[in-house]
């Protein structure tokens, strides 16, 4: 297996192509790796889209259903990795290790998602890979119209479907 496979994300917005960094974030990109190979990512959605910050996915549906994952991943914001314009990082909620199959692409510099401390809200979002190709769709994506739904804020009112994620070396 590749130190530094690439993946092709296939979008209604057109396609992003990341490098993913096992030698930082091993747990995390075998961890994307699994889910994209499972098929899970198909049919799931950028659900949450913030102008000059981020752009999230991998975890619902058009319908906004959540989708079910498996058991949460070890956190490894510990690996010194920056979210910075075109990193891939880990979603989670306040808890430290709840990362599951939700990613986001940062849109900007975020330094105060970096790793700062041991505390909840000090620990920071695991990057695990970067897009190489394709930043040009993730602006797209970051520049749609956004609203509340079924109780989530910042959906993009246009679905932005994730078509299929693959794997390709």
């Amino acid at each position: 297996m590749s130190e530094k496979p690439l993946v092709q994300i296939e979008t209604s917005s057109g396609e992003i192509l990341l490098e993913l960094d096992r030698d930082k974030a091993p747990v995390s990109v075998d961890n994307f790796i699994a889910y994209a190979n499972a098929g899970h990512y198909n049919g799931t959605i950028f659900h949450r889209v913030i102008k000059g910050f981020m752009i999230q996915g991998g975890g619902l549906t058009a319908n906004m259903e959540e989708k079910p994952t498996g058991t949460p991943i070890v956190n490894e914001a510990t690996n010194k990795q920056k979210n910075k314009v075109g990193t891939v990082a880990m979603a989670r909620t306040a808890e430290i290790d709840s990362a599951t199959a939700q990613f986001f692409i940062n849109t900007e510099d975020n330094k105060f998602l970096d790793h700062g401390g041991l505390k909840p809200e000090m620990y920071g979002y695991a990057v695990f890979g970067q897009v190489v190709d394709g930043m040009d769709v993730v602006y797209t994506i970051e520049q749609q119209a956004t609203g509340s739904i079924a109780g989530y804020d910042d959906v993009p009112l246009e679905p932005i479907v994730i078509m299929n994620v693959t794997v390709l070396d």
